[in-house]
């Protein structure tokens, strides 16, 4: 039963990142009715989507992911680092030095 609760309230925490991204910058967007979590830390960078996606969706999810990492990070996907899929992707980034991270 606890183990339960301690599910049920990590879910209820929304997007979390992968380990190497604890203590990351957190942004959570919206984008065309669908909510996504931006996690930058240093240049690398991790998007979520949250929400299910129908069968369908998952093509024109990965581009509105992939443009939210320079909108949100201010710097430069470095495209060819890019892993995953339209739940979760993982990248480089080539920023500025003004860029917030």
């Amino acid at each position: 039963m606890r183990m339960l609760v301690l599910l049920l309230l990590l879910a209820a925490c929304g997007a979390q990142p992968a380990p190497q991204f604890f203590g990351a910058e957190r942004s959570d967007v919206t984008r065309d009715g669908r909510s996504y979590t931006v996690f930058q830390k240093g240049e690398a960078v991790e998007v979520i989507r949250l929400g299910y996606a129908r069968r369908g969706e998952h093509q024109g999810i990965r581009p509105t992911m992939i443009a939210l990492i320079p909108e949100v990070t201010g710097c430069t996907l470095v495209e060819s680092s890019l892993v995953g899929d339209s739940g979760e992707m993982r990248g480089r980034l080539r920023c500025p030095d003004t860029a917030k991270h």
